[in-house]
Parts: structure tokens; C-alpha cells; sequence
């Protein structure tokens, strides 16, 4: 036992010393993309891409579930986008609640008589309607099949060459579909793109759109907003750079339709499918020999809503770990398939090793380090020393998350609120992460037993939330703001 805990404790700080020094390579490579980014030099404008006649029309689909509290600001959002040509499709899979009848009382909808492709199986539709006061706008009922099964009969039903899928909690603002678009437009090889999301917990709505910025009144929510900070402006900037980004949130994320059909559309057996399609993209391109890119834009922003409570975050994160390990497990042989380069020798082990098999190893690290210290197998300056890696380290790289947010695009205006995220830059590593971790771990054992339940997310929907006064002079204190 006492070899056990020695080796164990040794490889647990040098993993912990990879994990970290990988997260400060990509926080290196995202400043220097994103200030490249941010200062205009790597893409049109948002006028030259409205303008311009070789902006390629989008269709927009809409998945819904039991979604009747924000479908209609969501969709709302959606038809005050600024583009050339788009369509909007939301697809009704199968909601026992009033999703249908709140969007056809709110957009006049009508049912239609149109032919749809069967290019990808579905299950069964209903009805389709269209509103005759937006005639872009399309809602389709149809029987319960999941989120990609949705996905899937929307980008049958799609018109055009490029598919934009979004949450039905989600809210884009009105540039979001021209920014996202805009590596697409500049390089043809890109295949997919996707775009920041962002917190919409304590902002205020109205009529579709985020009238104004705040943090979140929960303390719960906050950390999650220096979680996203961390995850979408390093980490998946990071993996873009080095042109092996696995996921494009199913928040927010553009495909080429063709591209999409022709690998077989969403994966319905996963909760992870927009995980699972981007890896298969990649796979599959590379298997073919096919140029081709999947790109990260960190400022079209898409605001969503975050869980409150710690029962619902836990169901989340549970079900994030679920999909990420079907994901690699189905595609875990392009580690050893020729041809697959970054992706098949880098993005996939550092996956496996750090993403699926991180939270197994961060639990019984913190289990074992004090065991072994007191009981003299391990001395308390390495114990020590994991922790200021493990925690120390990450603290840092939160706070630089915060920074290069701060910097670029400022989308929290007042200094207290800055204040504020730089604070929960450090208790996020305090325990927050390693509950995450807890949740991360069962989630391995829900895989194990291969449970397959989505679970519920309950939404609050986008309450209009009072306006926060001009900020004076004096900065307010921290503390005083989370009161």
C-alpha cells in the first residue's frame, strides 16, 4: 500500500504539472488570437458580410422540448438577426407542455402542406406551420425522438447550404449569425464554426434581446460565468488554433449542410451529439483526405441560461461527462487510423487521459494525498505541492481568463463586476471544481451502467430584471456587491 500511495501521489503532481502547462500554452495561443481577432485583422466586417453577395444563406434551427417559459424571446432573438437570407425552423419534438400553442398564439402560425426531404430518418411529423406574419419562420411538430432526432428533421426540412443549430434557451444577438459566419465566407474549407456563449442569468430581456449586461444574482451562477470564460475563450480557441477543436456547442454552432448529410447527420444514441458530429467531421475528412477546417469565433455571442441549483447543474454535468465518453468511445480508434494527424495523436488522448479519466484521477488524488501524508508515505511538502499545482495554478489561469475577457471585449461593464469575477476566479478552485469532479465521476459510473436518460432542465425562462444604477466614482466592495 505505501508503494501504492507513493507512486500514485508522484503521478498525480506530474499530471497535474501536463494538465496545467497544456491550459497555459492554449491561455498563450488565445491571447494572441483573440487580440488578432479582436482588433479586426483576421476577417470581414460585419457591413462588408451584409453586403456582400457571397454571404450564403442560413437556416436557423430551433430544437424544442417542453421549452414554452423562453422559446418565444429565443425565437424572438432569432428574428432580429441582422443577415441577408435566413429561415428559421423550430422543430416541436414532441412537448407535453404548451411549447406550440405559446408560439403560434405569439407568431400568428398556420399549418402547411410541404414536401420534405427524407435524407436522414426522423421520427414521424405532425404538422408543419408557417407565420403569416414571418414567412422565414417555420415551427414543425413532431413525435418525441431527442435533440439530434430534432436536429435532424430541421436540417431535412433546411433550405439552404449552411444549418445553424441553436438551444431553444438560447438567445443571439443581432450580429452573431454575420460573425460566426464570417470564417466560413473567408475560407471555403471551413466546415463548421462556432461562437462564444454566455450567461444570461440576471441580464435583462426584452423583446429578444439583451438589453443589459449583468452578473448573475446566485453565487452558483457566477462561478459558472468564469467556468465559460475559461472553457469557450481558452480552452476551445486554444483547440481551434491547433486545428483540433472537438466540439461546437450545440448552443450555437454553423455546419455545411452537405457536409452534414453526407457523414449521416446527429448521432441519436448519444447525449453528447454535437460533440460526437464534430469529432465524426474530423474523422471522417481526414479518413477521405478532405481539406477542411472547424473554426471558434469568440465574439458572436449567444446568452443562455444557467442552472441554479445544484441539483440541476449536478444533472447537467453528469450528462456532459456521459456524452463525452460515448464520444470517445465510438471514435477512440482514430488514435491509431492513419492520416488523422493533431486530431487522431493529440486531441483525442489528451481527451481520454484528461477530460474522461480527469475526474477519477482529481478525486482519489485529493482522497489519497492526505492519507499518504499522515501516514508518512508521502512527505507534506509534496502534499503541498500538489495542492499549489493543482489549485494554485488553476486559480492563476482563471484570473487570466477573466483578464483576457476584460481586455477584449468587455461585456461586463461596471469595475465591481469585474472585481466580482476575479474574486470567484479564485473560490472557483476552492471547491467548486472539485464538486464538478464528484459530478464528472458519477457521471463515468452513469456511463458505465450506460444510463441514457437526458434528465430534466428546469427553466426559468428570461425574467426582466431592473436595471443596475450608473456606477460612481467609488468602486463598491465585493463583498457589498454579493449581498
Amino acid at each position: 500500500m505505501s508503494t501504492f500511495l507513493r507512486v500514485f501521489g508522484t503521478a498525480a503532481i506530474a499530471y497535474s504539472v501536463v494538465l496545467n502547462l497544456t491550459f497555459t500554452l492554449f491561455t498563450i495561443l488565445a491571447w494572441q488570437r483573440i487580440r488578432f481577432h479582436h482588433n479586426g485583422e483576421d476577417s470581414l466586417t460585419t457591413d462588408e458580410m451584409f453586403r456582400s453577395p457571397l454571404t450564403p444563406p442560413v437556416t436557423v434551427i430551433l430544437p424544442a422540448y417542453n421549452e414554452e417559459a423562453g422559446v418565444v424571446e429565443s425565437v424572438r432573438s432569432l428574428l432580429q438577426l441582422r443577415y441577408p437570407e435566413l429561415e428559421i425552423v423550430v422543430v416541436d419534438d414532441g412537448s407535453k407542455d404548451g411549447t406550440v400553442e405559446v408560439l403560434r398564439a405569439a407568431f400568428d402560425l398556420v399549418p402547411v402542406r410541404r414536401v420534405i426531404r427524407d435524407e436522414l430518418t426522423t421520427a414521424p411529423i405532425r404538422q408543419i406551420l408557417v407565420s403569416r406574419s414571418n414567412p422565414n419562420l417555420s415551427v414543425v411538430s413532431k413525435d418525441n425522438g431527442g435533440k439530434a432526432d430534432a436536429l435532424n428533421c430541421g436540417i431535412n426540412l433546411a433550405r439552404y447550404p449552411y444549418v445553424c443549430a441553436i438551444d431553444a434557451d438560447a438567445i443571439l444577438e443581432e450580429q452573431a449569425l454575420l460573425r460566426v459566419m464570417a470564417p466560413i465566407v473567408d475560407d471555403p474549407e471551413v466546415v463548421a464554426a462556432g461562437g462564444i456563449v454566455r450567461i444570461v442569468n440576471g441580464c435583462t430581456v426584452h423583446n429578444g434581446r439583451v438589453t443589459t449586461v449583468t452578473l448573475p444574482t446566485t453565487r452558483l451562477a457566477t462561478l459558472q460565468v468564469v467556468e465559460y470564460l475559461r472553457a469557450f475563450l481558452v480552452g476551445r480557441m486554444g483547440w481551434a488554433s491547433v486545428g483540433a477543436l472537438l466540439i461546437v456547442s450545440g448552443a450555437f454552432g454553423v455546419f455545411k449542410r452537405s457536409v452534414v448529410v453526407r457523414i449521416g447527420g446527429y448521432e441519436t444514441g448519444t447525449v453528447g451529439e454535437d460533440m460526437e458530429l464534430v469529432v465524426r467531421i474530423h474523422r471522417t475528412m481526414r479518413r477521405d483526405g478532405q481539406r477542411y477546417k472547424v473554426q471558434f469565433v469568440p465574439d458572436p455571442v449567444c446568452w443562455t441560461e444557467a442552472p441554479e441549483s445544484l441539483r440541476v447543474l449536478s444533472r447537467q454535468r453528469r450528462r456532459w461527462q456521459r456524452g463525452l465518453l460515448e464520444t470517445l468511445s465510438t471514435h477512440k480508434r482514430a488514435m491509431v487510423e492513419r492520416g488523422q494527424g493533431v486530431f487522431g495523436r493529440f486531441a483525442i488522448p489528451y481527451f481520454i487521459l484528461f477530460e474522461a479519466l480527469g475526474p477519477l484521477v482529481e478525486v482519489i488524488g485529493l482522497l489519497t494525498l492526505p492519507i499518504a501524508a499522515l501516514a508518512g508515505v508521502l512527505s507534506w511538502e509534496y502534499a503541498l505541492a500538489f495542492y499549489l499545482i493543482s489549485v494554485g495554478w488553476g486559480m492563476l489561469l482563471s484570473v487570466a481568463a477573466v483578464a483576457l475577457e476584460e481586455l477584449t471585449y468587455r461585456r461586463y461593464p461596471l469595475r465591481r463586476h469585474v472585481a466580482r469575477l476575479a474574486l470567484y476566479s479564485v473560490v472557483d478552485n476552492l471547491g467548486y471544481r472539485q464538486l464538478t469532479s464528484v459530478w464528472r465521476l458519477w457521471g463515468i459510473v452513469e456511463f458505465i451502467r450506460k444510463e441514457k436518460s437526458w434528465g430534466t432542465m428546469d427553466r426559468k425562462g428570461f425574467t426582466p430584471v431592473a436595471p443596475e444604477p450608473v456606477e460612481q466614482n467609488q468602486a463598491m466592495s465585493v463583498a457589498a456587491a454579493d449581498r
